[in-house]
């Protein structure tokens, strides 16, 4: 035993020092993406530059992105198999059925993707993940009115932390002259139809066989047609047709940019929970809201009050702290389970 032990440790260290070289990576990865998809959508949405004024369209290319990927995948499937089996990807079917059963879901996620798109086009980067920040004040109050489940008092105070987190933003926001009641609209609604997503995801996932990628494809051929109907609605028809950059490479180039950044996010999003936890997930993603708030400050040469900082504070520190409460929650009640079978 004391002459093998030598030669084990080498591999056991080189075993874990891969595994952590691969949760950095993949956190990295995620950070990249999802901070580099919300500074290219909001230059695609606002920059004077880029003038157009057409932000149902820009949200319908990228779901026809995210169509025409499923349908790539889809097609290397076929050729291929070993290729994309790693990514869990399914054979693609479009079902009358399905469609029906997934076109509730899909509205909502119409909803809530037009809904951040909107936002983001009305409120600044830095003021982004606050101006969002009620999406689990609403999974609080979803939960009880649609799947009636108390939720315990540490959660509640985290979420009146986060809410006063809130308040206090829109307060110093609006001292600062960089507040629209549009942008503080959108992003309650935004905060909404996310949460309301997740629960509605849940309900609908077993018509597509619990597969996310097959769910994914459904609700963007849906969402295609419903932006269809919004488009004409909204009339920005005529702002496309009338697009001087229409024809423009270097437009379409962004377009696609963020349609694939669009898509990546599921995937980054689905990887990061995969070699890590969902609760380091959470985590992760309220680190990279923090560093993205630093990064937009830096890039857009915003200079914020100590009460702004601090109030993006209590929200990053109220998110943490119902994630970790939810967590212990789930360990409890499992543990729980279990307890009567054991002697």
């Amino acid at each position: 035993m004391t002459l093998q032990q030598p030669l084990l440790e080498p591999i056991r260290e080189k075993s874990l020092t891969s595994k952590y070289i691969e949760i950095t990576l993949v956190v990295a990865l995620y950070w990249i993406v999802s901070i580099s998809m919300v500074f290219i959508n909001k230059h695609i949405l606002s920059d004077k530059s880029v003038n157009f004024d057409a932000p149902l369209f820009i949200t319908f290319y990228q779901c026809l992105c995210t169509i025409i990927f499923c349908l790539i995948c889809n097609c290397i499937g076929h050729l291929r198999p070993s290729w994309i089996h790693w990514l869990g990807f399914p054979k693609l079917h479009l079902r009358p059925a399905v469609i029906r059963k997934v076109f509730p879901l899909s509205i909502v996620f119409v909803g809530m993707i037009t809904m951040n798109n909107l936002c983001l086009k009305y409120v600044g980067v830095a003021f982004y993940f606050v101006g969002r920040s009620l999406t689990t004040v609403f999974n609080v109050i979803l939960t009880y009115f649609i799947l009636k489940e108390i939720t315990s008092i540490k959660a509640i105070l985290c979420c009146i932390i986060i809410i006063i987190g809130f308040i206090i933003g829109v307060d110093q926001e609006s001292l600062q002259g960089s507040l629209t009641i549009t942008g503080i609209f959108f992003g309650i609604a935004a905060s909404f139809f996310v949460s309301l997503n997740s629960i509605f995801t849940k309900s609908v996932l077993p018509a597509v066989d619990g597969n996310i990628w097959l769910l994914n494809f459904y609700n963007n051929v849906n969402a295609l047609i419903l932006f269809t109907i919004l488009i004409t609605i909204n009339g920005e028809l005529p702002v496309i047709y009338g697009y001087q950059n229409l024809t423009s490479l270097q437009f379409w180039s962004m377009m696609t940019l963020s349609g694939l950044l669009a898509v990546s996010i599921g995937f980054v999003t689905g990887l990061q929970i995969k070699v890590t936890s969902p609760l380091t997930h959470n985590i992760s993603g309220t680190a990279k809201a923090c560093a993205q708030t630093v990064l937009a400050c830096i890039w857009y040469h915003e200079e914020k009050s100590f009460i702004w900082w601090f109030s993006n504070l209590l929200v990053i520190f109220g998110s943490a702290a119902y994630t970790r409460v939810k967590q212990l929650e789930m360990s409890l009640k499992h543990s729980l389970k279990r307890q009567p079978s054991e002697p």
